[in-house]
């Protein structure tokens, strides 16, 4: 029995040291702070949202690649393959409403650049491109986009008095997730040209395995 408590509490131990660094096994739900008032007027507030992390992530949606040999260059005009898409979503949802306009405006605020708050997708028929390579090597003809995802909460004020109430969280669980992303880019890359880090460039040369 003793050895068994000891067992117990070596785990528990390590338990709380493993949280207190930071290096579980299995990491916690990001969590957004509540509302910064726990009481709310139901006459005068009716919702609070707060983004509780927004991930960039750049996506390469449509490539194709192109070798120019000596003697070769000149304008082309290629139709790309899609490999990739983004479409907007809120807990997974497609439908996106105008409500959320409010939540994807706080997303731009806190990414640095405008994304989109409507249903909407880079999906397309079809991507096509015109270039005129002047010099031979191999290029990546691409369209791509900043992809963002992340987690939201959002509180409702229920009413619990005359002019008093108290904030209830809407999402199951505590946060929503959602997706969108930035206005899509179109260009050409080559294996002679290094690119910006983190840039959808980038992402795109990376496919043309330089």
């Amino acid at each position: 029995m003793a050895s068994r408590n000891r067992r117990a509490a070596l785990t528990s131990g390590l338990a709380a040291l493993l949280a207190v660094t930071g290096l579980g096994l299995g990491a916690a739900p990001a969590q957004a702070d509540p509302p910064p008032n726990p009481v709310c007027n139901p006459d005068r507030d009716f919702v609070w949202e707060d983004i509780v992390t927004a991930r960039v992530e750049p996506t390469v949606t449509d490539f194709i690649a192109v070798a120019i040999t000596p003697g070769t260059t000149g304008q082309y005009t290629r139709t790309l393959t899609e490999i990739n898409s983004v479409s907007t979503t809120v807990n997974s949802s497609v439908e996106v409403t105008a409500e959320f306009k409010a939540l994807f405006a706080k997303v731009s605020a806190k990414v640095g650049f405008s994304v989109s708050d409507t249903k909407s997708t880079t999906r397309s028929t079809s991507v096509t491109d015109t270039v005129n390579f002047n010099s031979p090597g191999y290029y990546g003809m691409y369209r791509g986009t900043r992809k963002v995802t992340g987690e939201w909460v959002r509180y409702l004020c229920a009413r619990s008095g005359p002019g008093t109430g108290y904030w209830i969280n809407t999402n199951p669980g505590g946060a929503g997730t959602y997706t969108t992303f930035d206005i899509p880019e179109q260009g050409t890359v080559s294996c002679g040209w290094p690119e910006p880090a983190g840039t959808v460039r980038a992402s795109a040369r990376l496919r043309l395995f330089c």
